[in-house]
């Protein structure tokens, strides 16, 4: 019997060759010469460790000449796939790309490769950095090599191999396009490494990139290396969210179940005591109910992972405010998670780390508060902070020197950064328009940062206990590992020109119809078609259940439903005409109106700060005013200021009375919203609201209603005694055959819905002279050169010379339209401007982009598909302006209103598209390019200079 863990391999491979014959032992001889001599086994003498059967499949099937897709959960080292491929590359004497998402994980990748392979064989390329950009070895953000790849760079000569770690991004609405034109356009000599993460259709992918980049290997492990045990923490406890049931099968813990049960079944002490005074019989109850269960405060939760071993921690909160509370709640509390030793070296750190931050900016950027949580062990990780800020507080987790971090979701995107602890506060999150549960993908993604290989025996993930939660809905999202990939290709107009440039348009159309969208489309269709042929068998027993004896019942069913249809429309008329009534006495409203808000969330006394009309946006297009009806911004009574939609009028409102707004009010100030709604209380409060006065119908004076009424009662099936069982059936058919008119129509919009957008964008492209059949024109080689969502409106502004004579700082706030999104709503005043020609050039680009949203409507190029220019956001123009002008940290930061990150990262951006604006604007006759690159070097001081390389 042979003991595989207690034999070395020496011992072991003699034991099992004991038995062989001569030519058994020959042919063994041979097969470990062959693997001695393949690259596989150089690569694995370079680590300290064994390499998982998953990673010896992936590796062995690239030096094979193979694709491979890798898919695993994170932490489980699909990396070191990636990594072979640049050894695989190096040793054959080719180059290799490393592509990452984002630029952190692209520095972060540069610094490993550096370590191992030596800095003048790797080379860096970001939207910031450029570093030995010729090496073999090159690694870079993936929308760098998608714009190599239309530009037709010789940096792609002698390209071995490509790794795109993280290729699930393509999922991403906003970026994962990106993903799909590197993966169709890469050449076909060119051999590409997919990581991923864990997800539920790999082989769907695997199938596709078969189909466009040839023999790919579909690699799937769902192990991972450090287990991972999940909890909940729940006043002084900590329940095991599952265990093992009969059959070695998870069951949800029963303890777990009874408290939810328990707390379901006692109404909080606000439900019973809302209103009333507190006596003391009921504080002492109320003290009895919490000490049995309640949610942890944060620094509770830390201590309490302290004490049982369980830190480093990450905790997600959903909020970049709640993270720095977080922080300063455990500074409070007194939390001290660092000796003096580990204290002295976080101070080493750091002064090392920030040296180059001039001092009179460390107080604006909250240095020294984030230098005493750091000290203390404690620290925030969201991307509102500097960089350079983040950057070291990664460092000192991964050194062990920070064991409390509290961070948003944008951490577990990729960075290196693994805790033995992972908890979320909340299972709810924002996603940019509501308050939603948090889906398996995303908890999958968060708790899985939770166990460090090589350090860690398991991990753990805690989930804080809040009232109403659902352990079986936990357990449903904990229990869910993966999570489908699904494609968000769109075609853009700047993929157009470059496509058209290289391919002609033909090949490009052909081109995009290889995409996993577009693939995944024609899969869909295939059930699509099943589901139609099942719904025509139906339509024929219904046809025949609804015949009547006395006459055409098909006939008699439709007067049925065009009496029906006819009072319905009817009823939406006077609905309609009531809006359109409303919008009008809406659009009459001015600033200092008091009026009463009929409905909604925030119905009753408001005065109107601002009509909801800004000056510049009439034409027809389609903005929010013209969709929805004006927007007025008011101040409530409950001193709330709300931006209202056309939806809290569903009746006409008129001004109650009319105060004056003081000029220094300000809608941020909650002084300044108290002192005007106490006002407006005072000056309107007992004035009672209109009341609605009810309309005759128009159904009961309407010649076509009467006419289908007679009609129906002259029918012979109107006589049948069976009428209503035939009626029923009807209507099953009318149902029925609707349902499979809306399944073919979507059969036919699944089908080339990529190739149909790509014409559309085409034909406009054509009307605006960017392209002539197959030829680029100059118009269009210029938009081949402008990446970003804005593409074609900053390709207009060159062409209309609308940034003629600007100087570079107001060049800068132009371009940041381009670029700038607001985090928030529309709930706030207009914005500050630059004064002089930057407004008049702000003003022409709302014009021009008003422009090329009626002709995107009028060739069916929608917004809400991902296609098309949405409207330039003028909100970081006066920041940009202040920062290009010389302006200190200090006041540039207070006026903009935003934190330092947010400031930087912006920021970097308006350099990019000022570089692409650079290389796109006419070299002669034109000052546009000269003042690009001078505001690149206006902006380029101070924060937004430090580099993040290193």
């Amino acid at each position: 019997m042979i003991v595989l863990l207690s034999v070395g391999p020496g011992t072991l491979e003699s034991t099992m060759t004991e038995d062989l014959s001569p030519a058994e032992r020959y042919a063994a001889a041979r097969r470990r010469a062959a693997e001695q001599a393949t690259a596989l086994a150089s690569f694995r003498e370079m680590y300290d460790f064994g390499l998982d059967p998953f990673q010896i499949e992936a590796c062995q099937a690239l030096e094979a000449g193979k694709g491979v897709l890798v898919a695993a959960p994170t932490g489980s080292g699909k990396t070191i796939v990636g990594e072979f491929a640049v050894h695989l590359a190096l040793r054959q004497g080719k180059k290799c790309f490393y592509t990452t998402p984002i630029k952190a994980l692209s520095n972060q990748k540069y610094a490993d490769l550096s370590r191992r392979y030596g800095a003048d064989k790797v080379g860096l390329l970001t939207g910031d950095n450029s570093v030995n950009s010729d090496a073999p070895v090159v690694v870079m953000t993936t929308e760098v090599l998608r714009n190599m790849l239309y530009a037709g760079s010789r940096t792609l000569l002698g390209l071995g191999h490509v790794v795109m770690d993280e290729v699930h991004y393509l999922s991403d609405r906003f970026r994962g396009a990106v993903w799909e034109e590197v993966i169709i356009h890469l050449p076909e000599s060119v051999t590409l490494v997919s990581l991923s993460a864990t997800v539920s259709n790999a082989e769907e992918f695997g199938d596709w990139l078969d189909t466009v980049r040839g023999d790919t290997e579909v690699i799937v492990s769902e192990h991972r290396p450090v287990p991972l045990f999940q909890h909940v923490l729940a006043g002084r406890r900590m329940y095991d969210l599952f265990e093992e049931g009969e059959g070695h099968k998870k069951a949800v813990n029963p303890d777990l179940v009874r408290l939810a049960r328990m707390e379901a079944t006692r109404p909080s002490f606000q439900d019973r005591r809302r209103g009333r005074s507190m006596r003391e019989a009921d504080r002492e109850r109320e003290r009895r109910q919490r000490s049995r269960v309640w949610t942890p405060s944060r620094p509770e939760v830390i201590e309490r992972l302290d004490s049982e071993g369980l830190l480093p921690a990450i905790t997600f909160i959903f909020s970049r405010a709640a993270c720095e509370a977080a922080v300063q709640q455990c500074l409070h509390a007194g939390l001290r998670l660092n000796d003096e030793d580990a204290r002295e070296r976080v101070r080493a750190l750091v002064a090392e780390r920030t040296a180059s931050i001039p001092p009179e900016d460390l107080h604006v950027l909250g240095y020294y508060e984030w230098l005493e949580g750091l000290e203390r062990g404690i620290a925030a990780h969201h991307a509102g902070m500097l960089p350079t800020f983040k950057e070291v507080v990664e460092e000192l987790f991964v050194r062990g020197l920070v064991k409390a971090v509290f961070a948003t979701e944008t951490l577990a995107l990729g960075i290196n950064m693994p805790a033995r602890s992972v908890v979320l506060e909340k299972l709810v999150k924002w996603n940019g328009e509501q308050h939603a549960d948090i889906t398996p993908g995303e908890f999958t993604q968060l708790t899985g940062r939770a166990g460090r290989r090589g350090i860690d025996v398991e991990g753990h993930a805690v989930v804080l206990w809040q009232r109403g939660m659902s352990p079986e809905h936990l357990a449903g999202l904990a229990g869910t590992r993966t999570y489908p990939l699904r494609s968000s290709f769109k075609p853009s107009y700047n993929m157009a020109v470059n496509l058209v440039e290289q391919f002609g348009r033909h090949r490009s159309r052909e081109l995009l119809e290889t995409s996993f969208a577009q693939f995944q489309a024609d899969k869909s269709v295939v059930g699509i078609s099943r589901q139609v042929q099942r719904n025509e068998e139906g339509l024929e027993g219904y046809k025949a259940s609804m015949t009547c004896h006395l006459g055409d019942f098909e006939e008699y069913a439709r007067l049925r439903r065009e009496l029906k249809d006819r009072e319905t429309e009817l009823a939406r008329q006077g609905a309609s005409q009531r809006r359109a009534e409303a919008a009008v006495a809406l659009e009459k409203l001015k600033a200092g109106d008091v009026i009463h808000v009929p409905t909604g969330k925030y119905a009753g006394l408001a005065l109107v700060l601002d009509p909801g009309l800004p000056a510049g946006r009439v034409g027809g297009h389609r903005g929010f005013e013209h969709q929805d009806g004006p927007r007025p911004l008011v101040l409530t009574a409950e001193r709330q200021v709300k931006r209202l939609a056309s939806m809290d009028f569903p009746v006409p409102v008129e001004p109650l009375d009319r105060m004056r707004i003081p000029k220094s009010f300000n809608p941020r100030s909650p002084q300044s919203r108290r002192d005007l709604a106490s006002a407006l209380r005072t000056k309107a409060g007992h004035i009672p609201p209109e009341r609605a006065r009810k309309q005759r119908s128009q159904a009961a004076d309407d010649r076509e209603i009467a006419r289908l009424r007679t009609a129906i009662r002259a029918h012979p099936c109107h006589g049948c005694n069976d009428r209503e069982d035939h009626a029923r059936w009807a209507e099953r058919y009318h149902r029925l055959l609707r349902d499979t008119s809306q399944l073919e129509r979507r059969i036919e919009g699944r089908t080339n819905t990529i190739a149909r957008t790509f014409d559309r964008i085409v034909a406009l492209l054509t009307e605006l002279d960017y392209l002539r059949g197959d030829e680029v024109t100059e118009h269009g080689k210029r938009l081949a050169r402008l990446y970003g969502e804005l593409d074609l409106l900053a390709s207009e502004c060159l062409r209309e010379r609308v940034w003629e004579g600007l100087s570079p700082a107001e060049l800068a706030a132009c371009v940041s339209a381009l670029v700038y999104e607001a985090r928030v709503g529309d709930d706030a005043l207009a914005p500050r401007l630059p004064s002089g020609g930057a407004k008049a050039a702000l003003g022409d680009m709302v014009r021009i982009w008003g422009r090329l949203d009626a002709l995107e409507e009028e060739f069916r190029i929608s917004q809400t598909e991902g296609v098309g220019q949405r409207e330039p956001d003028l909100g970081f123009a006066w920041a940009a302006y202040m920062w290009a002008t010389g302006n200190g940290l200090d006041e540039v930061l207070r006026e903009a209103d935003m934190p330092a990150g947010d400031f930087v990262r912006w920021c970097k951006q308006v350099i990019d598209v000022l570089g692409q604006i650079s290389a796109a604007a006419p070299a002669e006759g034109s000052t546009v390019a000269k003042n690009a690159r001078k505001a690149v070097d206006l902006l380029l001081r101070g924060v937004v200079a430090y580099s993040s390389v290193g």
